[in-house]
């Protein structure tokens, strides 16, 4: 693990790429914590898994009762073939879409899950220094638990992922994406279509694969996206924005986001191999992604922290 000093710094961003809900800056103030300095990686995972026999969520058939509870209410209930234990898997599409509807290159795959990330037949051998991915919010929180560790709150991410530089909007500083050397392991090309592989990954690459931040954290850009234990809410700076700044914060009590104001969601931080700027610029250190806590997909993963003391 990696420490990381204490904080007094502005989250959240206010030049041409903020979005909404990153505004406004405000002032945040942390303790020293320890992060772990890469995501955490099958192998990982996989000793996680021998030793406690748990089950991923992507494992598991979906509860039409509590899944109906994310949904408008009236959703008819689909048959149950549909209802299989599975994940979403990333599917390239043959041509320029539109992208407007993820649907277009999102499939849902029975039997995709951690060990076996394309689906039935598919597996993680030659992978063990990967990212682990389909894993929920339930399956990364329960790991971090069993190490002794716990999920970042949004705010620890941030500062972290910064590496000691203010006022810049990426991890590395200021230079674009698609400039100079590759930094992340990112979408390059033509989303969601055309990938050039100039940073020489179509998807997750083993970790340390780039040049960590100032801090020493690597992957904390793209790769995959990382589970925070915030709730998210689309007004949380607003809420959180004090004269005198706020110390230690640990996001809100709840979840909304107008979007999809059935859905409770949790924060991801940090882009993935998917992110490119013509469609999600996720690698930006203040851009924000929500999801529900039962979702795991093939570019969601997780790193975990703990107190200095």
């Amino acid at each position: 693990m990696v420490l990381i000093p204490e904080a007094d710094f502005m989250m959240g961003a206010d030049d041409e790429l903020a979005r909404e809900d990153e505004l406004p800056r405000h002032r945040v103030l942390l303790d020293p914590f320890w992060m772990d300095e890469t995501e955490i990686t099958n192998s990982q995972f996989a000793e996680f898994i021998e030793k406690t026999n748990y089950v991923t969520t992507a494992e598991i058939k979906p509860d039409w009762e509590e899944l109906k509870k994310q949904l408008p209410e009236g959703t008819a209930k689909p048959d149950d073939i549909v209802l299989v234990p599975g994940s979403l898997v990333f599917n390239s599409p043959r041509e320029d879409v539109e992208l407007n509807n993820f649907y277009q290159w999102w499939l849902w795959v029975e039997g995709a899950n951690w060990k076996h990330p394309l689906g039935p037949g598919s597996g993680i051998k030659g992978l063990d220094d990967h990212p682990v991915i389909h894993v929920s919010w339930f399956d990364a929180n329960e790991y971090c638990k069993w190490v002794g560790k716990r999920l970042p709150t949004e705010a620890e991410w941030e500062w972290a992922a910064r590496g000691g530089l203010q006022n810049q909007p990426y991890s590395w500083g200021d230079e674009r994406i698609d400039e100079g050397e590759p930094k992340a392991n990112t979408w390059d090309g033509k989303f969601p279509n055309k990938n050039t592989q100039k940073d020489g990954f179509v998807v997750t690459a083993p970790v340390k694969s780039f040049p960590p931040n100032d801090y020493g954290l690597y992957d904390i850009a793209g790769n995959v996206w990382e589970w925070t234990s915030d709730w998210y809410r689309n007004d949380y700076y607003q809420m959180s924005n004090k004269p005198d700044g706020i110390k230690n914060p640990p996001g809100p009590q709840d979840s909304f986001d107008p979007v999809e104001p059935y859905s409770e969601k949790k924060v991801q931080r940090g882009g993935s191999f998917l992110c490119n700027d013509s469609y999600c610029s996720g690698y930006r250190v203040a851009f924000r992604q929500k999801s529900s806590p039962d979702t795991g997909l093939s570019h969601s993963g997780f790193r975990c922290v703990k107190n200095e003391k």
